[in-house]
């Protein structure tokens, strides 16, 4: 039995939790503002938002409903294009309609949830963050520059909302419906009557199901209609905390969790930088971070960034707990150490030391909202202009995510010159298979892994004149 607030009214329903916001909403809701485009999270016209209590405070989120399973609406504030609709457009939709940014149409209302997600958000309302609200969104009009001047609209008529106590300002002056108003409170009721659900003893095991961001692309029927383990909301898996001065994650923890946590901006201080890189705003607010690791795909983002910061994961079985380096984690093409009923429950990693630097590199197709062609990220240190820790990683080379054992043990211990590069070079592109795909071929792949190699490089060393030399050989 779930329980959420769609809009203005309380849902009860016993659908299945592995079917998805999306179909709930259009079909058994029949509010069809939210439109069915990629079913991949990749396209941005399913948009919705998502009130939830992040440190007790009433937070939104823009997602892609299509991958949302409905059982992580569970005491949670879904709203959809219709439950922002007054007598009068919001200036948000108006913005769109005066800059003629409506184009088709069938993206707008993307474009709109995206824009009000902006608008609820408590930080600083910028025109670059504006733009960086609707990442996730598509118009196949191409009609991007009239929505680029809506968003500056929207900015200047945000220039006056107050730091606090900003619900009641955005309801006074119609960026909501009046409604929000009470929602807070709505949810406390109603998150404070839920009752646990039935216990599992003697039943099937359930299939684990976090964020749902892959599973459900790959195995949508399968996820619909098997019972599943809903961890998104497991509170014991959304810490991330310093003990003993390593960073511990846990294995629900999103992206967009990850980057906004103060411990990993002063690990990473430019980590904003390469989260840009990183899909989606919608999608790294449900993908989590053990589910991109756990689905082993070749080109996965963070599993690349872990595997840079020399991360470990600790395996639950029930009572019984272990621990596995993740550059040691991955067996062949989805092949995995770790027994079927073993969970991820924490990722660990060292907090970097003085003077360590950490870069992360990607190239595809487009520069955001894509995926990979190579990826690669890099953790080093120098002592006396020679490298004293080094840690490299790189997507889309191999049949896994690779860290680049021999690499890293040759560059150990060297200064970076123009010949040990070269031979660095050498050793990576022996110990890295690449196939032609769609994403590029495999020439084309040791030579991008060959440019981040050398852009790690330049970024976290000083050794301008042997990179160069390298670069123009």
């Amino acid at each position: 039995m779930l329980q959420f607030i769609l809009n203005n009214q309380h849902i009860i329903t016993e659908l299945a939790a592995g079917s998805t916001v999306l179909d709930f909403v259009r079909y058994h809701k029949m509010l069809k503002g939210t439109k069915i485009g990629c079913r991949e999270g990749d396209c941005g016209a399913c948009t919705l938002l998502v009130g939830d209590f992040e440190k007790d405070q009433l937070v939104y989120r823009s997602v892609t409903s299509c991958l949302m399973p409905l059982g992580n609406a569970q005491g949670k504030h879904i709203v959809s294009v219709e439950g922002i609709n007054m007598e009068a457009l919001s200036p948000v939709q108006q913005a769109l309609v005066e800059t003629n940014g409506t184009q088709c149409g069938f993206c707008t209302l993307g474009f709109v949830m995206s824009f009000t997600g902006f608008v609820l958000t408590s930080k600083q309302h910028t025109y670059e963050q504006a733009i960086a609200a609707v990442d996730g969104n598509i118009c196949r009009c191409t009609g991007y520059k009239s929505i680029e001047r809506s968003a500056k609209i929207i900015c200047d008529q945000l220039s006056a909302k107050p730091v606090t106590q900003t619900m009641p300002w955005l309801v006074e002056n119609k960026f909501l419906p009046p409604y929000f108003a009470s929602i807070e409170a709505r949810l406390r009721t109603l998150r404070n009557n839920l009752v646990a659900g039935p216990s599992t003893n003697g039943l099937a095991p359930k299939m684990p199901l976090g964020g749902g961001t892959d599973l459900i692309v790959q195995k949508p029927l399968v996820v619909k209609r098997s019972p599943v383990e809903l961890l998104l909301d497991a509170s014991h898996l959304k810490t991330i905390a310093i003990i003993d001065n390593e960073c511990h994650i846990g294995a629900s923890v999103t992206v967009t969790e990850f980057v906004e946590s103060p411990i990993i901006q002063q690990a990473l201080p430019e980590v904003n930088k390469f989260i840009k890189l990183v899909s989606s705003t919608p999608i790294r607010n449900m993908a989590t971070l053990a589910g991109n690791i756990i689905n082993a795909s070749p080109i996965g983002d963070m599993s690349i960034f872990f595997l840079a910061l020399d991360a470990s994961l600790v395996l639950r079985d029930a009572g019984n707990a272990r621990t596995v380096k993740l550059k040691e984690f991955y067996k062949g093409y989805k092949q995995l150490d770790k027994q079927t009923t073993e969970q991820i429950e924490t990722i660990i990693f060292q907090m970097p030391a003085a003077g360590v630097a950490f870069n992360f590199e990607k190239v595809c197709k487009r520069m955001y909202l894509d995926i990979a062609s190579v990826n690669s990220a890099c953790s080093i240190s120098l002592t006396n202009n020679r490298v004293s820790t080094i840690h490299l990683s790189a997507g889309g080379v191999a049949p896994f995510p690779k860290y680049l054992f021999n690499t890293c043990a040759y560059l150990q211990g060297k200064e970076i010159t123009t010949n040990v590069l070269k031979h660095a070079i050498e050793i990576m592109n022996d110990e890295i298979a690449p196939i032609s795909d769609v994403r590029g071929t495999e020439a084309y792949k040791r030579f991008l892994l060959r440019q981040l190699l050398l852009a790690h490089l330049q970024q976290c060393t000083p050794a301008p004149n042997a990179i160069k030399q390298v670069l123009f050989a």
